[in-house]
């Protein structure tokens, strides 16, 4: 099945970090925002080690379809754990990291969108 673009990429992300029981996925549209990435997928687990295997887990499914992360942070400690993957970036926090960090409110100008509406048309948050 062919996908579309970063559209389809953010579903498999959202999707394979759901599968690993991800709590409360966000992925908020950063294009005009930030010239850095243009998505952030923010996701929290439960514990270090959930949030490690969650990440690790991601890094594993996306492979194979030769999407490998540019940069990784926080791996071994699994608190923040950051997956750079240029065009998004994957965040999976410890709750209290999240909960301290409050990227969704530091980013409040960015929509909120769908994984599979990464085209922009997605309701603002």
């Amino acid at each position: 099945m062919a996908e579309r673009g970063t559209s389809g990429v953010l579903s498999r992300v959202v999707d394979a970090l759901l599968g690993r029981k991800a709590v409360d996925p966000v992925v908020l549209d950063l294009r005009g925002l930030c010239a850095a990435t243009d998505y952030f997928v923010i996701v929290s687990g439960t514990s270090n080690a959930h949030v490690r295997g969650m990440a690790e887990y991601l890094v594993s499914a996306l492979a194979p379809s030769g999407i490998e992360p540019h940069h990784v942070e926080g791996l071994a400690q699994g608190r923040w754990v950051l997956l750079d993957y240029v065009d998004f970036v994957v965040h999976v926090f410890h709750p209290e990291l999240r909960d301290f960090y409050q990227l969704e409110r530091l980013w409040g100008d960015a929509p909120v969108v769908a994984a599979g509406d990464a085209d922009g048309t997605g309701a603002r948050g």
